[in-house]
């Protein structure tokens, strides 16, 4: 039986602890703040995993690592390539000679903060291998259910250029990834600290501390799910996932899972601004990044410079932003 408490820690410390972390991360990572606070946000979610897709040799793995770091989390990296197996993520059952019985070795994915490396190089099989886990947090093998580590993040990177020897990701399992950012590449100015900070400490490494244990970032969690949502917000989010499924350039709109990230995503957003109630401008920064991979387009598209992103912004200009009371202005 569960018993409900009231969060451990209040809305004014999320804020606080989570501009610790960034600031921490900030150490290996040079100026992808707003990145880096949108990762925040989905950390904060529950179900918050992460889909990053960008060009190789922008920080995307570094910056996976470096939260699993801020955070105090147990980390673990996979190397998706045509030939891994399922059975190299879950593990399994294998035969122990010495006292003649199978014993299970666990796989990479029991751990905190799970980066699945180049996602799209694996088969479809093997990446199925994270769907039971990224929705129910419990992973089958020989018939046996086993639960995973509580918090339990999946950051999935997949490089946009690289069509030849990958696999796309299906629907199923891109609508399991709360949000699908990109880190872009950093200006002159940014790079050039990159380059300084390099020769100052003199080798690769960027040592981080953990700001939190996972037993505070659950209770950081909590206190997100305190944060009031006006009905007339939440049925702004709503409206904006029923009119992707009506667009006339668009052949699958977004679920309900959508409207359900935008949901805990503003909430994350606003526990971090420091307020305990979300506003219109809060969605405004997860409208792309959590709907733009939930839709596909018409095929009558594909041969066209038309993306989701672009059919989203129409979609957002469509829809009325509503006027909060004068109690949450």
């Amino acid at each position: 039986m569960t018993i409900e408490t009231s969060p451990k820690i209040t809305i004014e410390q999320v804020a606080e602890l989570s501009a610790k972390v960034v600031q921490e991360v900030e150490k290996a990572v040079v100026g992808k703040r707003e990145v880096l606070n949108l990762m925040m946000a989905a950390f904060l979610s529950s179900g918050g995993h992460i889909l990053l897709e960008d060009y190789p040799g922008l920080a995307k793995t570094l910056i996976a690592n470096s939260f699993a770091k801020a955070l105090g989390m147990e980390f673990k990296r996979i190397q998706f390539t045509p030939d891994l197996l399922p059975g190299d993520i879950t593990g399994g059952y294998v035969f122990d000679s010495e006292h003649n019985r199978f014993t299970l070795r666990q796989g990479p994915i029991f751990a905190n903060i799970l980066l699945a490396d180049e996602i799209n190089r694996a088969s479809p099989k093997t990446q199925s291998a994270l769907l039971e886990a990224m929705q129910e947090y419990q992973v089958t093998l020989e018939g046996e259910t086993l639960g995973l580590a509580e918090p339990f993040i999946v950051i999935a990177t997949q490089n946009p250029i690289e069509y030849e020897g990958t696999f796309p990701l299906p629907e199923a399992q891109l609508d399991r990834f709360m949000v699908k950012l990109s880190i872009g590449y950093p200006s002159p100015e940014e790079e050039d600290e990159i380059l300084k900070r390099r020769a100052e400490r003199r080798k690769d490494i960027v040592a981080l501390q953990a700001i939190i244990s996972p037993e505070t970032f659950l209770e950081m969690r909590a206190a997100v799910e305190e944060v009031y949502v006006d009905a007339d917000v939440r049925r702004y989010m709503v409206d904006l996932a029923a009119k992707s499924r009506s667009h006339r350039q668009v052949a699958v709109g977004v679920s309900p899972r959508g409207s359900l990230a935008l949901f805990k995503l503003t909430r994350a957003w606003a526990a971090i601004q420091g307020r305990n109630y979300v506003i219109p401008d809060d969605i405004k920064h997860f409208i792309q990044p959590a709907l733009a991979h939930r839709i596909i387009l018409d095929p009558s598209l594909w041969d066209t410079k038309k993306s989701e992103n672009t059919v989203i912004a129409e979609i957002t200009h469509s829809v009325s932003v509503p006027v909060l009371k004068s109690k949450h202005e």
